[in-house]
């Protein structure tokens, strides 16, 4: 089974050494893929001496291109960075694509983003794109590029319902998109009936399943709150069971291990040959996963 990871770009801060050692560990793997993530800059409200406050817009992680640069500098592998619409306009995305091709990188994840804190719906930024489909053809006219995109097992949170939501899928296909990469699924009967729609909406591209495998008792809230996705009643079960032993932090971190491994293993039965994991900067599980596949 090949494997892609998706790494989140670091706090501004961290030594370069620290970021090459997390690859380090995952590149023994041979990834297929190395993602880096993107997020829109926030804003902050800082205090003035008069007691008011002003409204800046704060730059707190390195960018997909600089981790790029960092990783390539040390390392043989295929890195994807992450494209979003928001907080950039059709410049800012043909300046970014510029500094991905310099380095020698020629796939992208292009990706709508999410809404600025704060914000109920996601508003485009004035001179970009509003949607993700619009994104993929820009690229795609651009060329030089291969293109993935995401899919939701589950349905967007935005989507009325699973089916609104694979024709806005096939939309992004249409565009040009090469492959989908999912959203995070706990089970994996939810991405074999997807992929089951995907095919019968006339949505042929590789569909990757991406997986993370639970750390801790807090992501059976965070994870559904922040992601929109379930958590099945028996990994949810045996989570709270592991939570009340001697070593509660471990006891749930191997759970979690254990039933990602048990994930990757189905998917390989179902001949599933690729499989994407979410890495949230830490490895130790991931390479735990990969090792007892």
């Amino acid at each position: 089974m090949r494997v892609s990871f998706e790494i989140v770009p670091p706090l501004t801060g961290i030594s370069i050494e620290e970021l090459l050692k997390v690859v380090g560990s995952l590149v023994e793997f041979a990834p297929s893929a190395i993602n880096v993530t993107c997020h829109r800059d926030e804003y902050e409200f800082v205090p003035l001496p008069d007691g008011s406050f002003e409204r800046r817009l704060s730059k707190s992680r390195l960018s997909p291109a600089d981790v790029c640069a960092a990783i390539l500098s040390k390392f043989d592998v295929n890195m994807v960075p992450h494209l979003i619409c928001g907080g950039n306009t059709a410049a800012d995305i043909d300046s970014l694509l510029d500094s991905f091709g310099k380095l020698g990188v020629s796939e992208v994840m292009a990706l709508r983003g999410d809404s600025v804190a704060g914000e109920r719906r996601f508003s485009p930024t004035p001179g970009g794109y509003a949607h993700a489909d619009e994104l993929v053809a820009a690229v795609r006219r651009r060329g030089g590029f291969r293109i993935g995109v995401g899919g939701y097992p589950e349905k967007h949170f935005e989507a009325a319902n699973l089916e609104d939501d694979i024709r806005n899928l096939r939309r992004k296909v249409d565009a040009g998109a090469d492959y989908i990469i999912t959203q995070m699924f706990f089970d994996n009967s939810v991405f074999y009936r997807f992929v089951e729609k995907c095919r019968a909406a006339g949505i042929t591209v590789p569909i990757i399943p991406g997986l993370k495998p639970l750390s801790s008792i807090r992501q059976t809230e965070l994870l559904p709150q922040t992601f929109s996705i379930d958590i099945p009643q028996e990994l949810a079960s045996e989570v709270r069971k592991a939570s009340l032993g001697s070593d509660p932090k471990e006891a749930v971190y191997c759970v979690g291990t254990e039933w990602c491994t048990a994930q990757c293993r189905d998917l390989a039965a179902h001949g599933v040959g690729a499989v994407h994991l979410y890495t949230m900067g830490k490895t130790r599980n991931i390479t735990e996963i990969l090792r007892n596949l």
